[in-house]
């Protein structure tokens, strides 16, 4: 199931994005997803639901549309966003909360699908990658997209999710990272890190989107950078 919201105040506006969107997934032949509207960005925030892709007009009533972003990363929320304004100067402050895209109004029907098209895709590689932990006679099951990065102490794996929980369980961190795709860098010794939420290294280093910090080792700090430089391309962003 594919969640979806869409967060606009003109309901003619609301009523184009459902229709596009509608029109897409009939051409894709995908049935099991779900749209949810608002009207504002409190009634978004107050939903307290989780969505895989939100379009999101930015000029709203307060919260506006860029402010309930922020919100929602601070939330540490996941969803894709998909801005959908007419504020072309707008762009730039789009890269602060992490935006999948930023679609004009009046609506370009091409650009729309192209960027749902390639939203979807992503969506579905995650969805279709899971790592599963093992701990005595229970387990759990980790999208790796929720991973943020996991490190080592003594004879523990901590696995540290976007959605503020830890797992910990006994195992060797060369044994997680055969376990995991390219997405994953070892920085050190004893971190693996998702480039997904890297956001830059200084200093001996990583900034990750959440604003904390883990350490890379200075003979990796190179590698890391050139990592990362593929990976971005790699998502097409």
């Amino acid at each position: 199931m594919i969640k979806f919201a869409i967060c606009d105040d003109e309901p003619f506006m609301v009523k184009e994005i459902s229709a596009q969107l509608s029109k897409y997934m009939k051409e894709k032949n995908i049935t099991s997803y779900s749209v949810c509207c608002f009207t504002n960005g409190r009634a978004l925030l107050d939903s307290d639901l989780d969505f895989d892709l939100i379009f999101l007009d930015i000029q709203m009533e307060r919260p506006n549309g860029m402010e309930a972003a922020k919100i929602l990363r601070k939330r540490n929320n996941q969803s894709r966003l998909i801005f959908v304004t007419v504020l072309k100067e707008c762009v730039f402050d789009a890269f602060e909360v992490e935006a999948y895209d930023y679609l004009l109004k009046p609506l370009d029907c091409d650009r729309f699908k192209r960027t749902v098209d390639r939203a979807i895709k992503a969506l579905t590689r995650e969805i279709d990658k899971s790592i599963v932990i093992q701990k005595g006679m229970s387990c759990d099951i980790i999208p790796l997209s929720q991973v943020i990065y996991c490190e080592v102490q003594g004879r523990k794996l901590y696995i540290h999710q976007s959605n503020g929980t830890i797992v910990d369980y006994y195992n060797k961190l060369e044994d997680f990272e055969r376990r995991v795709d390219g997405r994953f860098f070892k920085c050190h010794r004893s971190y693996l890190v998702n480039l997904d939420y890297v956001r830059g290294c200084k200093a001996g280093q990583v900034i990750l989107a959440q604003g904390n910090v883990i350490p890379v080792s200075r003979l990796r700090e190179r590698d890391l950078t050139q990592a990362l430089l593929r990976h971005m391309k790699e998502r097409e962003f």
